[in-house]
């Protein structure tokens, strides 16, 4: 990995010098836009709207629109004379439990890693947080912005959790919080039974993107010039009228008996290749096999 950011973790007169790197990757598949007929790949001109002339990188600043629609233009210097006290450091300002902080406040996880001189300072903190059960809340410049974040212990590592401001949180404004919705003690009692039959112990590795492997078997096959088809329409069930008692009681039978979602995993690992298609799909799925063995009670918690 290659750290991003140097600076040091301010903690009451000790200052642990650390270096921050991206905690997590994308492992999506990425595409590129291409012309439909010749797949040739679509590039994109940067033009001024104002003199019509391709602008470089190099003469391309930020600016910022007005009310009045006026422009106005920041350059780098602008950005590093405005006054950021965290600049380079990770000021804590306190240490709350872990379960006041709502999950729906975390953007990004980093990683920190001491400096050599900063060793020891480094695990002996580290270590009296994580005996604490707390977390650190701190300021840091990142980006040249000045973010809220956490500070946790993973496996003997400091995480640093960068989070969201209060006022960029949405308030969830829906209709149906407004209304009286009356549930019955039977169906609260019979949802509380399905919840327990399907709880566990949360294993990430028993999670795998079924999706990503049955698009790369789509990506195998036409790449092998094997014609891919479609899987079949599921029905449309959205308008239907549902019996709600019996739905649950289904649900938590199925639960029981290791029903729910397993066909899920199964659809996700099959894309519905047709003739020679099939082979590659089949020798991808063999080679997923282990994974597959341990979703099985993946879909059953997440059901």
């Amino acid at each position: 990995m290659r750290s991003i950011w140097k600076g040091a973790i301010s903690f009451g007169l000790v200052s642990i010098p650390v270096k921050l790197y991206s905690a997590t990757e994308e492992r999506d598949i990425s595409f590129r836009q291409v012309h439909r007929t010749d797949g040739g790949r679509i590039r994109y001109q940067r033009v001024c709207t104002v003199c019509g002339e391709e602008v470089s990188y190099a003469d391309i600043a930020k600016g910022y629109e007005q009310e009045d629609g006026s422009i106005v233009v920041l350059t780098e210097e602008d950005f590093e004379s405005v006054p950021i006290t965290t600049n380079r450091m990770i000021d804590v300002v306190e240490f709350v439990p872990l379960e006041t902080i709502d999950p729906i406040y975390y953007s990004k996880a980093y990683y920190l890693e001491p400096e050599k001189s900063g060793v020891k300072p480094y695990v002996l903190l580290a270590r009296a947080l994580e005996e604490s059960g707390k977390v650190a809340i701190v300021k840091v410049a990142l980006r040249q912005r000045e973010a809220l974040a956490a500070v946790r212990v993973r496996d003997g590592v400091f995480v640093l959790e960068t989070m969201l401001w209060p006022d960029e949180i949405r308030e969830p404004d829906f209709g149906f919080l407004e209304e009286d919705i009356a549930v019955r003690p039977q169906e609260l009692a019979m949802a509380g039974t399905l919840i327990e039959s399907l709880s566990g112990e949360f294993d990430p590795n028993a999670f795998h993107d079924s999706y990503r492997e049955a698009l790369e078997q789509v990506i195998e096959a036409k790449a092998a010039g094997n014609e891919v088809v479609p899987p079949p329409a599921q029905p449309d069930t959205g308008g239907a009228v549902v019996d709600l008692m019996s739905a649950l009681r289904a649900s938590v039978d199925a639960a029981k008996k290791g029903r729910i979602g397993d066909a899920k995993p199964a659809k996700a690992a099959n894309p519905a290749t047709s003739g020679k298609a099939a082979k590659p799909a089949k020798k991808a799925a063999a080679k997923k096999a282990p994974a597959k063995k341990a979703a099985k009670p993946a879909a059953r918690k997440s059901a």
